[in-house]
């Protein structure tokens, strides 16, 4: 059943349509929430919303309970491949939990969060920006280690990045939710602007789990999920570019390297002349590599887990 979240009137006689399609069966009162497209240029949930939606629908019979899936949160920005809400400069993502005062995008924020609150879990699914690619991971704030990671290894991720509180964006969705307690896990895989098949099928996967950790699902699961690595306090190097030219990395993602290890180079292209050598601080596990090749002075290159 497709319902309408928010609504709002658009200039050129158009309208802002915020929905959410709710699949629902049986009758054991859990609740899960599917969220995504509140980047315009993250679309690696409009994949997993796909390939949950035919699911469920291919196995109502096996579904006991809710699954609220909201592919688009800010549909202007994915209409136009943008981050933000566009003509408002805005990124959706500073502006909750909202409010009824406040502008059109703030009020946008507040319906969201009211029409998640409550729910068992909601899974919020952003892939990277179109410069980084990150291995499939659940990002966690400290604050909620003890509740938020046992249900990040249900989902079949290959990492989990526990935060400091600190780094925590209190104008997050998933802050939001938290904070009135609802669990909200944030999901961050793949690269902006393309789809990653294999994450999505994975994360998929995980959904299923965990629904039948909740007692939602008799369908199907994974024989195994991934074990995902667990990452606290100060456990993870960043690599910063040293010079502006060309990123060219000798190596790919989601693999263990050894302290020294080369990863790339930075190049001046106009001479072919090495700016920079880019070597692995620390032996680990690389969860972030650079995507897009243009680089500047303090440009992120890659985050490695230490071990």
């Amino acid at each position: 059943m497709i319902k309408t979240v928010y609504s709002a009137e658009l200039p050129v006689g158009e309208r802002l349509l915020i929905k959410k399609n709710v699949i629902k069966n049986g009758n054991s009162g859990r609740r899960i929430c599917i969220v995504t497209g509140t980047h315009g240029d993250e679309l690696e949930g409009q994949y997993v919303a796909i390939r949950l939606n035919e699911l469920l629908n291919k196995n109502l019979d096996k579904l006991n309970g809710e699954v609220d899936i909201y592919p688009a949160l800010n549909p202007l920005g994915i209409d136009s491949i943008t981050r933000g809400i566009p003509n408002f400069d805005i990124d959706m993502n500073r502006i909750f939990p909202g409010s009824l005062s406040g502008s059109m995008t703030e009020v946008a924020a507040h319906y969201i969060v009211e029409d998640l609150a409550g729910a068992d879990v909601v899974i919020d699914i952003h892939a990277s920006n179109i410069f980084l690619f990150e291995i499939p991971q659940v990002r966690i704030c400290v604050n909620l280690k003890d509740t938020l990671v046992p249900l990040a290894r249900l989902i079949n991720m290959d990492f989990i990045w526990v935060h400091d509180a600190a780094t925590v964006l209190e104008t997050t969705l998933a802050h939001s939710l938290n904070t009135v307690g609802t669990k909200t896990l944030v999901v961050e895989m793949g690269v902006g602007m393309r789809l990653t098949h294999e994450y999505g099928d994975r994360l998929v996967d995980g959904i299923k789990n965990l629904m039948a950790s909740l007692g939602m699902w008799s369908g199907d699961v994974p024989a195994t999920v991934s074990e995902p690595a667990l990452s606290e306090g100060d456990n993870v190097s960043f690599i910063n570019s040293e010079a502006s030219g060309v990123f060219i990395s000798d190596t790919h993602n989601n693999r263990m390297v050894k302290k020294g290890e080369c990863i790339g180079a930075v190049y001046n292209s106009l001479t072919g002349e090495v700016l920079q050598k880019v070597t692995a601080p620390d032996e680990g596990l690389m969860f972030t590599l650079r995507a897009y090749p243009v680089v500047y002075e303090g440009s992120l290159l890659a985050r490695i887990h230490k071990f």
